[in-house]
C-alpha cells in the first residue's frame, strides 16, 4: 500500500503487525497509560470554550487500554488539563472513568486521576491553594479512583521556597485515604511550572522533593517524573525510600528506564499501547525464565520498543506541550474516534509536515492497526489541506 507524503513523496507502508490483545497486566512493572479525551466533533470546541466531550468514544478508548492490560492515568496533562479541559468536564471524566473501570475490577487499581488546582486559577496564597487541592482530591476519592497529586501552576507562582511546598503537600497527605502518586512535570511540558519544588536548579529541587517524600513515605505510592533526563531519573530512583516507586514519565528514554527498573506513567503509551503491552510481556518472561529465555525475551523487548522511540520523540518534540495533538491524531488514524478534533481546537497545534511524519513513523513501528483506514484518513487530511 502506498501514499504520497509531504517531504517524502511516494511512501510504501510496511507489512502490518497483528498485536495480541491480552488483558492480564504485566507482573514485572506497574504501567499506566495517560489517556486523552475525545472531543465531540459537533461541539463548540473553539479555543476558550468549555470542553465538549464525546463521552462514549472517550470511555471506549479507556476500554482499549484496559484490554491490553494497562492501567489508565486520567484527567492528566494528556487529557488537556490546563489546555482546554475545564473543571466541569474534568469532574465528569473522573466520575465516568472510575465507574467504567468497575466492570473490570477495583477502580483504584485500574485508574488513577489527577488532582490539582486548575479550577482556582486566581488562588494566590497557600491556604487557598491547599483548599483547591483538597476539593479535587475529594472528587477523585469519591469516585473510587487513585489520586495523582498534580503539579500546581498556582503553587509554583505563590511559593517562595521549598518550605511552602512542604507545607501544602504535608497537609494534603492528611486528606488522602491511601498512598498517592506525586507528579513532577518539567517546564518543557508546562513553562508555568518552572522552579517547581522551590528552585530552578534541578539538583536543589530534587533535594527538596526527596526531603518531602522521605518525611511522608508511608503515604507516597510513587513519583511520576517528566523531566526527559535519563541520568537524573536513575539517580532519583535510587534515592527514593524503600517501597516508593519511580513511574517514568520520560517519553524519550522509556525503554531503557523501564528495563532498568522504573515503572511507567506515560502519555506515549496512549498511542503505542499494543506494542507497549507486548514488550512488557517479554520483560515478564525475561524475569521469570532461565538465562537463554532472558536473552531472547530482552532482545524481543528491545526489538518491539526500538521503533516506537523515533515516533515518540517526534510526537513530543518542542514545543513538547503540544504532544497531545499527535496522540489524538494517531487515535483518529487507528479508528478509535471518528474525527481529528480536540477540545480547545488543539488539533491545529502541529503542522501538516509534523503529522505526516508521525504517520510514517507510526507505520514503521507497526502501529497503524488498520492500514486501509489510516491511509484513507491521511489522504483526506492531505486533500482538505490542498494536497
Amino acid at each position: 500500500m502506498r501514499i504520497d507524503l509531504p517531504d517524502v513523496g511516494a511512501y510504501t507502508l510496511r507489512e502490518p503487525v497483528s498485536w495480541p490483545v491480552v488483558a492480564t497486566p504485566a507482573s514485572s512493572r506497574i504501567v499506566y497509560a495517560a489517556a486523552h479525551v475525545v472531543a465531540d466533533p459537533l461541539g463548540d470546541n473553539t479555543p476558550g470554550s468549555p470542553a465538549a466531550v464525546d463521552w462514549e468514544a472517550t470511555l471506549r478508548f479507556r476500554r482499549h487500554l484496559w484490554s491490553h492490560g494497562l492501567r489508565v492515568a486520567d484527567a492528566m496533562d494528556t487529557a488537556q488539563r490546563n489546555m482546554g479541559l475545564d473543571w466541569a468536564a474534568t469532574k465528569e471524566l473522573i466520575r465516568r472513568s472510575a465507574e467504567e473501570a468497575r466492570a473490570y475490577g477495583d477502580p483504584a487499581a485500574l485508574v488513577s486521576c489527577g488532582a490539582g488546582t486548575d479550577h482556582a486559577p486566581g488562588a494566590a496564597d497557600l491556604n487557598t491553594i491547599t483548599a483547591a487541592y483538597a476539593e479535587q482530591i475529594e472528587t477523585v476519592q469519591s469516585a473510587g479512583a487513585g489520586v495523582i497529586v498534580m503539579a500546581s501552576r498556582q503553587l509554583a507562582r505563590a511559593a517562595s521556597g521549598p518550605a511552602d511546598y512542604h507545607q501544602v503537600y504535608g497537609k494534603l497527605f492528611g486528606l488522602t485515604d491511601r498512598p498517592v502518586i506525586l507528579h513532577w512535570l518539567g517546564e518543557m511540558f508546562d513553562p508555568n511550572l518552572a522552579g517547581y519544588w522551590g528552585s530552578r536548579d534541578v539538583a536543589a529541587a530534587t533535594d527538596a522533593f526527596l526531603e518531602l517524600i522521605h518525611a511522608h513515605a508511608a503515604m507516597v505510592d510513587g513519583v511520576k517524573v517528566s523531566l526527559l533526563d535519563e541520568e537524573h531519573e536513575i539517580g532519583l530512583r535510587a534515592a527514593l525510600p524503600e517501597g516508593v516507586k519511580l513511574y517514568t514519565g520520560d517519553d524519550f528514554n522509556y525503554p531503557s528506564l523501564i528495563r532498568s527498573g522504573s515503572h511507567a506513567l506515560l502519555g506515549i503509551f496512549d498511542a503505542i499501547a499494543p506494542a507497549a503491552a507486548a514488550a512488557l510481556r517479554e520483560l515478564d518472561s525475561a524475569q521469570a525464565g532461565d538465562e537463554a529465555e532472558r536473552e531472547r525475551a530482552l532482545a524481543a523487548y528491545e526489538e518491539i520498543l526500538a521503533p516506537t522511540v523515533p515516533l515518540s520523540r517526534k510526537i513530543f518534540e518542542a514545543p513538547t506541550y503540544n504532544y497531545k495533538t499527535g496522540i489524538v491524531f494517531l487515535a483518529w488514524l487507528n479508528g478509535h474516534q471518528d474525527a481529528f478534533a480536540m477540545v480547545n481546537g488543539a488539533q491545529s497545534a502541529r503542522s501538516l509536515r509534523h503529522l505526516s511524519e508521525v504517520f510514517r513513523l507510526a507505520d514503521q513501528a507497526g502501529l497503524l492497526t488498520d492500514q486501509e483506514l489510516a491511509v484513507r484518513r491521511m489522504k483526506a487530511l492531505l486533500e482538505v489541506n490542498g494536497l
